[in-house]
């Protein structure tokens, strides 16, 4: 599809027609179009050792075929939930084309994911398999795995090590296989993914992606980025998270480009290593990672061969004196790009010609095609320019937006919407200029934005809650030149005598291994009393005020 010759109305019809049938095949749209291609490569992938290799969408195709027929030797129908819990490698792209080669659901697994985390999302969207490799697959709690008949396939160590008794080996099944010969057919509506966004109050929540999002996802791949043909396509990001995921595995394959998969611990050496190596043109990645490139120095980023000519950053809000290293260094400035987990990117600095325009300072771009945003007052309604409320989506004007409902929890999905139907509530506080660009604000709840990961407080105050020395804790978000904000505990603690230096590091080691690696408090400071409100609500405010 020539995008610009069709212009921007006219693509998101053509989109929502043809990934809003009542028939769609999703191995057919992400991989199998392309196989016919022998030579056209969809994955390279490289780790930490050096050690790299590649793979066609003829050998994707083949391959996922082989393990969507031994997913279906296991009983897995059209409809279940598959989680995923693995880094970046071949075997992530190859199980996610075999669950949608049977029409079942994805489910993401982020690898920083500690046992209570991992275990609610297994539980609570019932789960009918997991595919994991050995360094994950101790976190899976082995009374939940057996009460609820969860199948898992593991991704062996050296020699076939690791495996825990009625593990299946992902390798020797997929060999042995019987290929799904002809992929299951679903409609727009039907779920492409389910995937968890934190809350400040609660458990995670599931977010229901419909089949349908795939327009969403390619107009994001064509309009927020302008993903050319020749482009060499390095989105940063990890697929256990909705950017990941959206917009580096499945907009990825859909634009039938090449995933570039990197499997080692981010740094800028190993950053500059991979642009240089790959030629990369068209980078995206969260505001973390620029400042950490950026904290390498000016004589690294002046030594680089780099071919790059767009780039794009989302996750949290990005600040102007990166988007000014940027262009000092590497001759261009960084787009600011805007989204969320339940409806993907929605506010951009385009890059695609026509839509791409001069940079506003702190301004997030404006909607991109096939969705309307505005700002609301707290009686749900619009706002003149200039005033600050919260941004929403106005669904009778977006017909890219597809989220819909949260799995299986109707008062949160309640809550997201104003009581007409009419918005859809982002929880974000902003305000839009004259000429129609959005600035982000403030958020209007308690979510923590840190590298990029949306944090809620709530897991990890109930994580620290367990632990036998803590009575009571209140999480919060503190600036950070960083990461933007890290996660910061006040914790009460029971009667009596502790060495306070020594437990705030073990209560963060505590939240690291039941929780995730990226979600523990950086900071602890003891106190008295948690401040609260007289119906007992943690009144955060205060909290934030001190600090």
């Amino acid at each position: 599809m020539n995008t610009e010759e069709l212009g921007t109305d006219n693509a998101v019809r053509a989109w929502r027609t043809e990934y809003g049938a009542e028939a769609v095949a999703v191995a057919d749209m992400l991989c199998d179009r392309y196989a016919c291609a022998p030579e056209k490569v969809a994955l390279f992938y490289e780790n930490e050792k050096g050690e790299n290799l590649q793979l066609s969408f003829a050998q994707l195709s083949a391959s996922s075929a082989k393990m969507a027929g031994f997913l279906k030797s296991l009983g897995i129908r059209k409809g279940d939930r598959i989680a995923v819990m693995l880094p970046k490698t071949p075997e992530l792209v190859i199980a996610a084309l075999a669950i949608w080669r049977l029409g079942a659901v994805y489910l993401p697994l982020f690898t920083a994911f500690g046992p209570e985390a991992i275990n609610y999302r297994l539980k609570d969207s019932g789960a009918r398999a997991l595919v994991t490799d050995v360094g994950n697959r101790t976190k899976i709690l082995e009374d939940e795995r057996n009460r609820d008949g969860l199948q898992i396939i593991t991704v062996a160590g050296p020699r076939e090590s690791g495996f825990a008794p009625g593990d299946f080996s992902f390798w020797e099944e997929l060999e042995s296989a019987v290929p799904l010969k002809q992929a299951v057919i679903v409609s727009w509506n039907d779920l492409l993914v389910l995937i968890y966004t934190s809350g400040t109050t609660g458990h995670p929540k599931g977010c229901e992606m419909p089949v349908k999002s795939l327009a969403a996802f390619e107009a994001y791949m064509r309009y927020g980025l302008d993903l050319q043909e020749n482009d060499v396509y390095w989105n940063i990001a990890d697929p256990g998270w909705a950017y990941g995921l959206y917009y580096n595995l499945i907009g990825t394959l859909l634009m039938g480009k090449t995933i570039l998969f990197y499997h080692a611990p981010f740094n800028p050496a190993g950053a500059y290593h991979i642009m240089e190596k790959y030629q990369v043109t068209n980078l995206t990645g969260a505001p973390t990672a620029y400042k950490v490139i950026m904290g390498a120095g000016e004589e690294m980023a002046r030594k680089a061969q780099l071919h790059l000519r767009v780039l794009s950053s989302a996750g949290e809000p990005l600040n102007p004196h990166v988007i000014k290293w940027a262009k000092k260094m590497w001759g261009l400035p960084i787009y600011d790009h805007y989204g969320q987990t339940e409806g993907g990117m929605m506010l951009n600095n385009h890059h695609f010609p026509g839509l791409d325009e001069k940079i506003k300072p702190g301004s997030m771009g404006r909607p991109m095609p096939g969705y309307k945003m505005v700002v609301l007052n707290s009686e749900g309604q619009e706002l003149a320019n200039g005033q600050r409320g919260e941004l929403a989506v106005d669904l009778a004007n977006s017909p890219l937006f597809g989220f819909r409902h949260y799995w299986q929890n109707e008062k949160d999905t309640k809550e997201k919407f104003t009581g007409d139907g009419r918005y859809y509530l982002t929880g974000d506080i902003a305000r839009v200029d004259i000429e129609g660009h959005f600035y982000f604000v403030s958020r209007s709840d308690d979510i923590i934005l840190s590298a990029g990961y949306r944090i809620g407080p709530f897991e990890i105050e109930n994580v620290l809650m367990q632990h036998e020395a803590v009575l009571e804790a209140a999480v919060i978000g503190v600036p950070d030149e960083l990461r933007g904000e890290i996660v910061k505990a006040f914790v009460v603690l029971k009667p009596g005598s502790f060495n306070k230096e020594a437990l705030a590091q073990e209560l963060q080691n505590f939240v690291k291994k039941r929780l995730s690696a990226h979600a523990y408090p950086k900071q602890i400071e003891f106190l008295d009393q948690i401040p609260r409100t007289s119906s007992g609500k943690i009144q955060r405010y205060l909290l934030r005020r001190a600090n």
